[in-house]
């Protein structure tokens, strides 16, 4: 688990796969084991341990919780909304699934829907900065600029260096006409994020924006 916690995952594969040799029951070897692969990326290995741990544990809202988001990592929305919706009536109160089955609707385009979920997550951790970034984003879809903004600038204020908050609120801003704070954001989007594509974009609406 320490591994997973700095982003040594095949480091933290190889514990989990002696865990497992010791105790071929342990369901939440399998469970981490299947986080740790889904960080990866490796969305099969993943349902696969997940798919695992729910047979030998299945009132684990967590290993269906987990499954879930590796089935939106794979684009498989329906198969995630059915599992995280079994998480949600094993854990009334299990705010990320909320969050991430709001995700898998926004994909699907049921914005409304997404909607609601991400508001139950805040409502259930309001100190969660995704979960406004998610619900912004959705806002934002539906047009509803001034709603995205604000959830926007709440995931700012709660993780000042969320980078993407500050790249789609300052694409808010730039649809609502309100040039220079949309400049102010891309320009810190720059200066937090590695990504150098959107880096390349950022910088070419800086450039549109100061024309």
């Amino acid at each position: 688990m320490a591994y997973g916690d700095i982003g040594e995952y095949d480091k933290a594969i190889a514990d989990y796969n002696k865990a497992i040799a010791l105790d071929p029951k342990d369901a939440l070897a399998y469970n981490n084991r299947g986080n740790a692969y889904s960080s990866k990326g490796e969305y099969d290995k993943a349902i696969a341990d997940l798919t695992k741990a729910i047979a030998l544990d299945p009132k684990c809202a967590k290993a269906y919780n987990n499954r879930g988001g590796a089935y939106v990592g794979k684009g498989e929305y329906d198969k995630a909304i059915a599992d995280l919706t079994k998480a949600i009536a094993l854990d009334p109160n299990f705010a990320a699934a909320y969050n991430i089955r709001g995700t898998a609707y926004g994909s699907k385009g049921e914005y409304d829907k997404a909607i609601a979920d991400f508001t139950k997550a805040i409502e259930l951790n309001p100190d969660e900065a995704k979960a406004y970034y998610t619900r912004g984003l959705a806002y934002g879809v539906k047009v509803e600029y001034d709603r995205a903004t604000a959830d926007l600038t709440k995931a700012i204020e709660l993780e000042p260096s969320f980078a993407e908050a500050y790249q789609y609120r300052g694409v808010s801003y730039k649809l609502q006409g309100k040039k220079a704070e949309a400049i102010a954001d891309f320009q810190k989007f720059i200066t937090l994020s590695d990504n150098l594509g959107l880096i390349e974009q950022a910088k070419q609406e800086i450039a549109e924006l100061s024309k």
